[in-house]
């Protein structure tokens, strides 16, 4: 994974090609979320994210495909630096989502030894390193809205920890002691959420890994020992492909096991999973499970409260399609959970969701990058299942993208619009040319196109329309002479402004995103 935040574009560097990639976020108003609360709330698009960095370098179809899905919010992760470090990139997006009233979605991966050193190796050398990244994490939200998502698989693999049956499981780093290091994760994730549970305005939420995983006892048992009572409940399915109807089954399960052993005589070991009564591999027997919570309500009296119990958000960034089946015997270790081939982006992102416990569906992993050079037990360096060497974990992944488009489920529209620019740096200032035109099918009258500067620059001037600006946010009107911009038309108008030649990376036309080309 990588940080938020590259060196941006200028409009200078861009005039040669003629050529604009911009990030913005809507200029439509926002309904500013309910301190602490994620679902119901409108959630953060960042102007600058890595899709929407990615989709610089590249052109033509790949571009496109990099814009589409930049222009649909997802989390932003923070994986590394001191202290000081994420206060302040986790302070830059914060304070961006604040300024429009939405809620940005905050992913933290920094735990020592994350991913048991594998694809995603890297994170905080110790307890008190990581400790101190969590307190400036904490410092950057301050008590403005978040939503934390914390460390992906940071309950699913645990260094040296011992699963509720007893079995010792395959993460045994040299470096850590046996006897101490599970029980180290457990406070640094305790840590974490009375660090983020103690702000005034944040939501935080552990991992549950997925239905493809852990029994329902197990990651249940997991949860309460990294401090779910303190959090407002769990993630699913971070960066993998299963199902949502699936998820959906899980998480009630998860919800229902937490609070039956917190509430009850009732136990985590006792309480039945995907694995059984229902068998994992035919979904028409998951009523049976059910069933098992339906009983043990009843056997203990209590009665199910979702005011009361964990509640649940759902990546779909990348199930659209399910999970990846490998050909019987192709590979010595399928690895199908590393960019398997062939998958489709799910629902996009939304905080209404019509179940109780279900706060939000989230693209939670960014859609396009990759999960690492997937070997799939083979001596590499190519990815036998594409043919191609894939990119290092979190680089941008063209095919991979392509594929999240082409086979989305529910299907991703095109965007409908397009600008060109032709911009270059004039004195203290800019002067940029923008070619808009509409591609969709409807005319759009009158029509607005908006965007976001990145930093403190100032508009001047646009001929060819009038202008609003309010903070780094820019709306552009057409004039009344051409107020309208029928389907396939394309209108100009010239800005001038002062202040660093910084181009935006996405415009919207009517607060609907536009490709660049």
């Amino acid at each position: 994974m990588t940080q938020p935040f590259r060196p941006r574009a200028r409009w200078a560097a861009l005039a040669a090609a003629g050529v604009v990639a911009a990030s913005l976020t809507a200029m439509a108003p926002a309904n500013a979320a309910e301190p602490g609360d994620l679902a119901g709330s409108d959630l953060y698009l960042n102007p600058y994210s890595t899709t929407l960095e990615a989709a610089q370098s590249l052109s033509g179809q790949a571009r496109a495909d990099a814009q589409l899905l930049g222009s649909i919010p997802s989390a932003n992760w923070f994986t590394s630096g001191t202290a000081a470090e994420v206060q302040a990139d986790v302070d830059e997006v914060v304070s961006d989502a604040a300024a429009k009233g939405q809620m940005p979605v905050l992913v933290a991966y920094n735990l020592p030894f994350r991913d048991c050193a594998q694809y995603s190796a890297g994170g905080a050398a110790d307890t008190a390193e990581y400790n101190a990244w969590i307190d400036g994490f904490a410092a950057g939200i301050g008590d403005r809205a978040a939503t934390i998502v914390l460390e992906p698989d940071g309950l699913g693999i645990i260094p040296w920890n011992t699963d509720i049956n007893g079995n010792a499981e395959w993460c045994q780093p040299a470096e850590l002691d046996p006897a101490t290091a599970a029980s180290n994760r457990y406070a640094q994730l305790n840590h974490a959420v009375d660090a983020f549970a103690a702000l005034a305005a944040t939501s935080v939420y552990l991992d549950g890994t997925h239905s493809g995983w852990l029994g329902v006892g197990d990651i249940s048992n997991r949860l309460i020992l990294g401090g779910v009572e303190k959090a407002d409940g769990f993630f699913l399915n971070a960066s993998n492909y299963v199902q949502t109807e699936r998820l959906q089954k899980y998480g009630q399960w998860v919800s229902d096991c937490i609070y039956l052993s917190q509430n009850s005589w009732f136990e985590p070991s006792y309480c039945g999973s995907q694995y059984y009564p229902a068998n994992p591999d035919d979904f028409s027997t998951w009523g049976l499970t059910d069933a098992t919570y339906d009983k043990a309500f009843a056997d203990t009296g209590l009665t199910r409260d979702p005011a009361a119990q964990a509640h649940f958000v759902i990546d779909t960034s990348r199930n659209g399609q399910g999970p990846w089946t490998a050909p019987a015997g192709a590979y010595p270790d399928p690895e199908v959970w590393c960019n398997p081939p062939g998958r489709g982006a799910g629902e996009v992102p939304t905080t209404t969701t019509g179940n109780a416990l279900i706060d939000a569906y989230l693209w939670i992993k960014v859609p396009g990058e990759s999960d690492g050079k997937c070997y799939r037990g083979t001596g590499g360096p190519l990815d036998p299942a594409r043919g191609i060497e894939d990119p290092a974990a979190g680089q941008w992944f063209p095919e991979q993208a392509r594929e999240l488009v082409a086979l989305s489920n529910p299907p991703l529209a095109p965007l409908t619009c397009d600008v060109k620019v032709n911009g270059t740096r004039v004195g203290k200032g800019f002067i940029a040319a923008l070619v808009v035109q509409n591609k969709g099918t409807e005319t759009v009258h009158p029509w607005t196109l908006s965007w976001t500067f990145e930093g403190d620059q100032k508009v001047t001037k646009v001929v060819g329309g009038s202008y609003s600006q309010v903070g780094a946010d820019v709306t552009v009107t057409g004039t009344k002479l051409l107020p309208k911009l029928a389907p396939g038309k394309k209108s100009a108008v010239v800005v001038t402004g002062r202040g660093e030649a910084n181009a935006p990376w996405l415009f919207y036309l009517n607060g609907k995103a536009c490709t660049s080309s």
